[in-house]
């Protein structure tokens, strides 16, 4: 049983944002991506979505419109091809099929070079299907790069935040103290500049301080 309680590292949360936003680029659903990343981190997948929509996800708004894009897009490629090979392979069973059933006239070697050519033509737009594909896989990887970079810069720009965030902290800390410094002195300068003495017919006159 998981039952891991100690908090979340920077580490964790990188991990685990990365993780998600693959998921949804790829179509997957975010319960997987949170399963995936409790394997890897000794944590429930019920504690890894609790820490993604409570701390995680406010960060990475811009990162999950990207990959929602990107999803959208990849599955419009992947469908688009798919028709495309579907309507190929309807073509060549056609032809191939014309070609085998018997017919009461022996084939014409004209009718033999069309069918050939055919399926030559057959093969040059699986080709061109292939390329497609690579082409889309290339540009998909790209994507991903980039959405990396970007999240990179985000990672960066809240920890110099943080920092900036820390400093300003520290520096109303020391004004404070010193304030209060500055206030205990004259505190005590006001205290030091009333002493009093008794006279010789027992009358208290103050003594001026030098």
């Amino acid at each position: 049983m998981k039952t891991r309680q100690d908090a979340w590292t920077h580490e964790d949360d990188l991990l685990l944002a990365e993780t998600v936003l693959r998921y949804i680029r790829e179509g997957g659903t975010q319960l997987a991506a949170f399963e995936e990343v409790g394997d890897k981190l000794n944590r429930t997948a019920a504690a890894c979505g609790f820490r993604w929509n409570a701390e995680v996800r406010k960060r990475y708004v811009e990162a999950i419109e990207l990959a929602k894009k990107q999803r959208k897009e990849r599955k419009r490629a992947l469908e688009s091809a798919a028709k495309k090979l579907q309507r190929t392979e309807q073509h060549s069973s056609q032809l191939i099929s014309s070609c085998l059933l018997p017919a009461p006239n022996a084939i014409t070697l004209e009718q033999c070079i069309a069918f050939l050519q055919s399926l030559n033509q057959t093969d040059i737009q699986s080709q061109k299907l292939r390329e497609e594909n690579n082409r889309l896989k290339k540009q998909n990887e790209e994507l991903q790069q980039r959405n990396k970079e970007l999240e990179k810069k985000l990672t960066d720009l809240m920890e110099q935040q943080e920092m900036i965030q820390e400093d300003y902290q520290a520096l109303i800390k020391i004004m404070e103290r010193a304030r209060k410094m500055v206030l205990m002195e004259e505190i005590e300068t006001q205290q030091s500049a009333h002493i009093f003495r008794m006279d010789k017919n027992g009358n208290l006159e103050h003594v001026a301080t030098q």
